[in-house]
């Protein structure tokens, strides 16, 4: 970790000419990649990327040549190691499109402007799809570079064994495998068109700078259907799309593709349909994993939504097992439990930090009593040293002392190991209210390090933070 953070500052380093005096990380999500905001005064804010495989980074970086020569706005790398590991790209800010719509997904009412913004973003899509299709060199896509059969079948399996079987399903084989086939058959008999496929065209890969989207997040991109995009972004679990809604945006993309592409909205719905059940059953594999097997919680979250889409595309005539087995209890019990309450009864997650020698541990004035108290007096203490008494634990200094010089993150992650599958828990069963206190000695450093650091962590989830530093202003 520290080498490949010195990495991005050599980087950061040989590109401006100066030192960054301030690196961040920003919170992860379904990646095992990691991010940093670098800067330094007088010089641009960057985002150090740290990926664990070279092949994918090439991928990233190449792609990102294509975006930048068509005009597709999207972030442009700097600078990148030697062996591929580290790369620094453009700041594209902190806006992302799925928390910028956020008020019409937890209503299903989506606002004119939330609207617009769906409509410019989605308008993109036949450019990205045809004009970087024309001039990449599809052997750089990873991990292939095109969707194909094999392709198919490891989706339809992922689906299979992280998402079936890992709630508990024990599928007719044959009947399901009779089912894959078909399915993978007519998916590949409709991608015939010389198209960039994306893969992962959704609101949560989308920056929105200056109201105008830019896009990230391409590297699993190869060439595909031009329609497995259009699913992505307009069947999205947690996305909560009136079907009118998604009418007006299809029309958007029909009405942007017909400069590269004639096809009827009868023709282009007929195979779109296909489209929408592939993507499901992939992304159910993910959550699957993700969710249900490594336990993060956002991921359980998105279950229901995207079982209940698959709902409203039942029966595939062609498909009869398929078509059936989201009959089975086990299913029906995550589509109406898990992931699912009244968004006037969210969860709460209370975190404060405090000092073991002043005020003590705070009072849960819930009535619950249900949360974590975290003694961070193990963590190396930086209020030991004169240049850091007059700090806290939100200032830059103290956080990067804390990040080089003690072992905050393996802390951290049992932290949040913890209070994750408390939150899923919590969630499934209605509660209301959950806290989280972390102590240190002053209640100035490590321990407002650590009450930050989880706030942050759990932008994630669907929860309500109230975050409070009883030593600190």
């Amino acid at each position: 970790m520290n080498s490949n953070r010195e990495q991005l500052i050599a980087l950061y380093r040989k590109l401006f000419g100066v030192e960054a005096s301030e690196i961040s990380p920003i919170a992860q999500s379904g990646s095992n990649r990691q991010y940093f905001r670098l800067s330094a005064a007088g010089s641009p804010s960057v985002i150090g990327v740290v990926g664990v495989d070279t092949r994918e980074n090439r991928a990233f970086v190449e792609i990102s040549k294509i975006f930048e020569r068509q005009s597709i706005p999207s972030p442009r790398v700097l600078a990148v190691s030697d062996d591929y590991l580290c790369y620094l790209q453009t700041d594209l800010g902190d806006t992302v499109l799925f928390d910028r719509i956020a008020e019409g997904r937890q209503s299903g009412v989506f606002s004119s402007e939330e609207q617009a913004i769906l409509h410019r973003t989605i308008a993109y899509l036949p450019d990205i799809q045809f004009k970087v299709a024309d001039k990449l060199d599809f052997s750089v896509c990873y991990p292939q570079s095109e969707l194909d059969r094999r392709n198919v079948m490891f989706d339809l399996n992922y689906f299979k064994y992280c998402f079936l079987k890992a709630v508990g399903v024990e599928p007719d084989e044959i009947a399901l495998e009779n089912d894959f086939e078909k399915l993978c058959q007519i998916i590949l008999q409709s991608s015939g068109d010389d198209a960039f496929m994306y893969r992962d065209f959704q609101s949560r890969n989308v920056m929105l700078v200056d109201g105008n989207p830019y896009f990230i997040d391409y590297q699993g991109g190869r060439r595909g259907a031009i329609y497995y995009d259009v699913a992505s972004f307009l069947w999205q679990a947690k996305a909560n799309f009136s079907d009118q809604l998604r009418n007006e945006l299809i029309d958007t993309y029909l009405d942007r593709l017909q400069k590269y592409r004639k096809i009827s909205r009868t023709d282009f719905e007929a195979k779109l349909r296909y489209f929408v059940l592939f993507r499901l059953l992939q992304v159910l594999g993910a959550y699957g994993f993700r969710g249900l097997i490594e336990k993060k919680a956002h991921f359980i979250e998105s279950i229901p939504p995207a079982l209940r889409n698959i709902d409203k595309l039942l029966p595939f005539a062609e498909l009869p097992y398929i078509s059936q087995i989201f009959d089975n209890y086990r299913i029906a019990e995550l589509k109406n439990g898990v992931g699912t309450r009244d968004t006037t009864d969210r969860l709460t997650v209370q975190i404060e930090s405090f000092s073991y020698k002043k005020g003590g541990v705070p009072h849960d004035y819930s009535g619950n009593g249900g949360g974590y108290v975290f003694d961070c007096r193990a963590i190396h203490n930086p209020g030991r040293y004169a240049e850091y008494k007059q700090l806290t634990g939100k200032d830059q200094a103290v956080r990067d002392f804390l990040l080089t010089r003690s072992d905050v993150l393996s802390f951290l992650d049992n932290v949040y190991a913890l209070v994750d599958n408390s939150i899923m828990v919590y969630s499934k069963r209605g509660f209301t209210h959950l806290a989280v206190f972390f102590g240190c000695t002053g209640g100035q450093h490590r321990s407002v390090f650590c009450a930050e650091s989880l706030a942050e962590h759990l932008k994630q989830f669907d929860v309500d933070i109230k975050l409070k530093h009883n030593e600190i202003q």
